[in-house]
């Protein structure tokens, strides 16, 4: 003979159905509300700009402009996102483009073409990333300080290796990259590359045990270890691809101006660290979104479009910038004390 027992009238135990939720709650779980919003304020600012100067805004050639200039900040912000989830930071994103983007122009690195001036870019990015990784991991440096005496010494040899000139690159294989026959679709080949490096960050951050890792790292370092993962390897590699991500935008750079320079990459650590706390990714470490950082990166290159267009003075355009950085921070603290 079955019984039948009824449930505790405190409830089954179980979770409530989707159904039975507040309807806030239910959207929260369908959507990320942070994403919603970063994609609200972009949208207001495609309306402004819009409004302001709609003949030359929303002209298709202004649009690919403002998407191909992102693209050289957003593929080191991927980079610099990674970093900032486990915890850590890098000052010397901005330096390394430059040094990169001056070897890779030199007349010994041009005589090899195409493939020479890619692949020390690379190489100089990965190099550069490869000393940040040791320092930081294995020799014990504060992060601040590393990436800092990297961004200095990084900065100083580009100088010496310009002295102080802008050195042209002469290869029609790299300059034709930025001309509008190489677009594909209306597409510029520059944004194709930034939207690879983006569905890769996101799907090693969001979709692989190195993307977990990278979480737990950030979230907490020793639980990390006792758990079983090598913190110290965790970190040289997550500044192994920072280190390639410049390289990368710096042969990026390079399209896009037809020149080598010791100033290129000027404050682009700033911006980066600006696109991915504006994004949702915590400074503190422990959570990080590539999507809500591209999207910081859209929204910043479209203040300064819409401020150029309006002839608007630079520094009410980092004033704005500041802004939106203390706005995000404080929405930060504020969904941390509520969770």
């Amino acid at each position: 003979m079955t019984q039948h027992v009824s449930p505790p009238r405190g409830g089954t135990g179980k979770a409530a159905p989707a159904d039975r939720l507040p309807l806030w709650r239910g959207l929260t779980a369908r959507a990320d509300v942070r994403t919603l919003s970063l994609l609200g304020v972009l949208a207001v600012l495609v309306l402004i700009g819009g409004i302001t100067k709609p003949d030359e805004f929303l002209d298709t050639r202004n649009l690919q402009l403002v998407l191909t200039q992102g693209s050289v900040i957003g593929v080191v912000t991927v980079g610099m996102t990674l970093v900032i989830t486990s915890g850590g930071i890098d000052l010397s994103v901005g330096a390394i483009v430059a040094l990169a983007s001056v070897w890779a122009t030199t007349v010994a690195t041009q005589e090899y073409g195409f493939g020479g001036i890619l692949l020390t870019a690379v190489l100089v990015g990965l190099g550069c990333g490869l000393v940040n990784g040791l320092l930081v991991a294995y020799g014990g440096m504060v992060p601040f300080i590393a990436t800092l005496a990297m961004l200095a010494s990084a900065r100083g040899l580009a100088l010496q290796i310009t002295d102080g000139r802008t050195q042209i690159v002469t290869v029609d294989g790299v300059l034709s990259l930025g001309e509008r026959d190489s677009y594909v679709l209306g597409i510029p080949p520059l944004v194709l590359v930034f939207a690879v490096v983006t569905v890769i960050g996101w799907l090693l951050l969001n979709r692989t045990t190195f993307g977990r890792r990278t979480v737990a790292v950030g979230g907490n370092p020793e639980a990390a270890r006792l758990a079983g993962i090598d913190v110290r390897r965790q970190r040289l590699y997550l500044y192994l691809l920072s280190g390639l991500c410049c390289g990368i935008a710096a042969f990026l750079l390079i399209i896009l101006s037809g020149s080598g320079q010791n100033t290129n990459g000027n404050l682009y650590e700033l911006d980066a660290i600006a696109a991915a706390i504006i994004g949702g990714t915590l400074l503190s470490g422990g959570r990080g979104t590539i999507t809500g950082s591209v999207l910081g990166v859209l929204i910043f290159t479209t203040i300064t479009n819409i401020f150029a267009l309006n002839n608007l003075q630079t520094d009410v355009q980092q004033i704005a910038k500041g802004a939106i950085i203390v706005a995000a921070v404080l929405v930060q603290r504020r969904t941390a004390n509520t969770t």
